[in-house]
């Protein structure tokens, strides 16, 4: 048994699904542009460079969730998916997880974007299995905070090893394991599997994985 990990902004996209869902919701006008915006860049910036503060993040980025009907998020991420999505998936990223598929090997995404959009994303990619930030609901729908440790640098291994808990496996469980990312921000889990990759890296991993003797490869 075999096991394939992808991340998913900067690695099976050209992009951030984080950043464009902000972007998104700005351009709806469901948020105001002179507020957002600024703040939406300078996140995206500190994830960057490694200084993001998760806990701050997401509280600027759940709320506009909170309390909103499902039927009215639903609508909003199909118009996303359509607009924002698809035109950024990348075709040697769907042809990289068909790869791992086909060879029977279990595929999973594992992101620090929350699972509220990252789920259709996976869905469309064909991958059964995500690993992602998890949202609290409340009686009204969502809260607009996390549920349990984010997705996030140690914490994606935290929901890993979570999700093998509940599968009854361990990482060790696998004979051999894959991870792709773009992102020295992955490190730690990517320190873990037996094949990691790196993905059109950023600076910090691309020295990393070079001295490390890792893979790098290019999806776009």
């Amino acid at each position: 048994m075999e096991l394939a990990l992808f991340d998913l902004d900067n690695t099976l996209l050209l992009g951030d699904s984080d950043y464009e869902w902000g972007q998104f919701l700005i351009e709806r006008g469901v948020l105001d542009r002179e507020h957002y915006e600024p703040r939406n860049e300078e996140f995206y910036r500190q994830y960057k460079a490694g200084e993001l503060d998760i806990q701050e993040f997401l509280a600027f980025q759940l709320a506009p969730l909170a309390r909103r009907p499902h039927d009215e998020l639903d609508l909003w991420h199909r118009e996303y998916l359509r607009d924002r999505i698809l035109p950024i998936i990348l075709p040697k990223a769907r042809a990289l997880v068909r790869r791992h598929l086909d060879a029977g090997r279990v595929c999973a995404i594992i992101t620090s974007t929350n699972v509220f959009i990252t789920a259709p994303i996976a869905r469309e990619l064909g991958v059964e299995h995500l690993i992602a930030t998890e949202l609290e609901l409340g009686p009204e729908g969502y809260t607009g905070r996390p549920s349990g440790t984010p997705c996030f640098r140690e914490g994606k291994i935290e929901r890993l090893n979570h999700w093998l808990a509940e599968r009854g496996e361990t990482l060790a469980s696998y004979a051999a394991s894959w991870f792709y990312s773009d992102s020295h921000n992955d490190l730690p889990l990517l320190e873990l599997v037996t094949h990691p990759v790196a993905v059109d890296p950023d600076d910090i991993l691309r020295r990393e994985a070079l001295a490390r003797g890792w893979t790098v490869l290019s999806l776009q």
